[in-house]
């Protein structure tokens, strides 16, 4: 019986421990899913804006209090305009997805998503990381020696 708790218990540990990928995994992942090039962004660009966002943190959050939403995921989407969690007041859920999608190891629908957002006038400037990070800088570290 003992055995069984701490066996259940091993097992609740792994199923909330993030997915935090290694740059080069990531960029071989974003590539695969069609973001080098996306609206003419680079993959050094994405790879750079995740990173700064969430530190390839698949679960990572953030909790911004001035408008009571929520980032979520790899790319820190913001539950205000583009995502569900259920809680955030006049949510407009562009995306189309639940929050908690973007939280999961299988990055698809945070790519999806990230898709969406850029695809907006805003652009890639949606990211404040990337507007302090990864604009106008050379960006190759992000992807060397990834083999994309």
């Amino acid at each position: 019986m003992k055995s069984l708790l701490i066996l259940g218990l091993l097992l609740l540990s792994v199923t909330v421990q993030a997915k935090v990928y290694e740059r080069c995994e990531l960029a071989r992942a974003l590539k695969r899913l069609g973001m080098d090039g996306f609206r003419g962004i680079s993959l050094a660009n994405w790879v750079c804006v995740a990173q700064w966002e969430s530190s390839y943190n698949t679960r990572a959050t953030n909790y911004n209090p001035g408008d009571k939403s929520t980032d979520y995921g790899i790319f820190q989407i913001n539950s205000h305009y583009w995502c569900d969690d259920g809680k955030t007041p006049r949510a407009v859920n562009a995306c189309h997805v639940s929050c908690n999608a973007l939280l999961q190891d299988d990055i698809t629908q945070a790519v999806a998503c990230a898709k969406r957002v850029v695809s907006d006038p805003q652009g890639i400037r949606a990211w404040v990381a990337w507007k302090s990070h990864c604009q106008n800088r050379d960006l190759t570290q992000y992807t060397k020696g990834c083999g994309v």
